[in-house]
């Protein structure tokens, strides 16, 4: 993948489509899912819509018994307990959902935390990089056998235009001196759409084409370690909580970039890339204002996708996948 394939397809959906209008008509009967966050925001939007269609899904979750009551309705879907920052935990979800599948056609990343206050996880790792980038590439790579066996699997993973904020910070990862909660946001979302990048490139051979999305802006729990003075003072909502961004998209909308990635067949034979708006986004410039969406370059270059590949294996210890 390079750049010049990081342009618009020219998608019969935008930024304002549902997810219910993204799947319409489509027949996921005898199809498979893991969707990460799956009972809440947009993971409870993508789950519902899948179920709707006829696929099984299983949703890891921290707090099973809050999923299995938010989920309650949903015909076909299963919870399982997983803790994102616990790679044991992972590995533990990973060997159930291995016993229960055979095979596995979606991977859907969507979980993940924003602009924390400092956390240390595991050996000292920063809690925002553990959470959404070593805990799903951990999971991903436990279960690249089920995606192997699809014969076609996709993998979806939730980034954000908040990877704009910054690169990879090579020189210290894991911030241990000089903490900013938005630096560490902005790098756990460069590194989501960067494992999209290295994973396409290792699993094409087996059909495994996996691709990075920034579903847009939405205020859902993702919020929930902010303030309301820092929402308010933002522009995101007023001083009762209600969302006043003009360009704030529902949860239905936010998931359906995720869902368009998943089943349109204008991505068959495609990978690597970053989507925005249910279509491919263009490459932003450096200095573009994050609000204007596009990607930087940065978030889809092959040899830092490579090198932060090879970086997570050596930290989580996750299982090898060969080319």
């Amino acid at each position: 993948m390079t750049s010049t394939d990081q342009q618009p397809l020219g998608s019969p959906f935008s930024a304002v489509s549902t997810a219910e209008e993204v799947m319409t008509g489509l027949d996921l009967s005898g199809t498979s899912a893991v969707v990460t966050g799956g009972y809440s925001g947009l993971g409870l939007e993508t789950t519902r819509a899948l179920s709707a269609a006829g696929a099984r899904v299983i949703v890891p979750a921290r707090r099973p018994d809050i999923a299995r009551a938010a989920l309650a309705e949903v015909a076909g879907c299963e919870v399982i307990p997983m803790d994102l920052t616990d790679l044991g935990s992972v590995r533990a979800a990973a060997a159930r959902i291995s016993d229960s599948l055979a095979r596995l056609d979606l991977f859907m990343a969507v979980a993940g935390v924003m602009a924390t206050p400092e956390r240390r996880v595991g050996p000292g790792w920063e809690g925002q990089f553990t959470a959404n980038h070593f805990g799903h590439f951990t999971l991903a790579c436990e279960l690249y056998p089920l995606l192997a066996a699809a014969g076609g699997a996709r993998v979806v993973v939730n980034s954000s235009a908040g990877h704009a904020l910054t690169d990879v910070r090579w020189h210290d990862p894991h911030f241990r001196t000089g903490y900013d909660k938005w630096l560490a946001y902005g790098q756990a979302k460069t590194a989501n759409a960067l494992f999209a990048v290295r994973l396409d490139a290792l699993g094409r051979n087996d059909g495994i084409r996996a691709l990075a999305l920034h579903p847009g802006k939405i205020v859902t729990g993702l919020q929930r370690e902010m303030t309301l003075r820092e929402q308010v003072d933002r522009g995101w909502v007023d001083e009762h909580g209600k969302v006043i961004g003009a360009d704030f998209k529902t949860p239905s909308q936010g998931a359906a970039t995720g869902l368009w990635a998943a089943t349109s067949p204008l991505l068959d034979d495609r990978g690597g890339l970053y989507l925005e708006d249910c279509d491919v986004a263009r490459v932003s410039a450096p200095d573009a204002p994050m609000d204007d969406g596009g990607v930087r370059t940065y978030a889809i270059d092959s040899d830092a996708a490579a090198r932060l590949w090879d970086l997570s294996l050596t930290a989580t210890g996750a299982t090898p996948i060969s080319r």
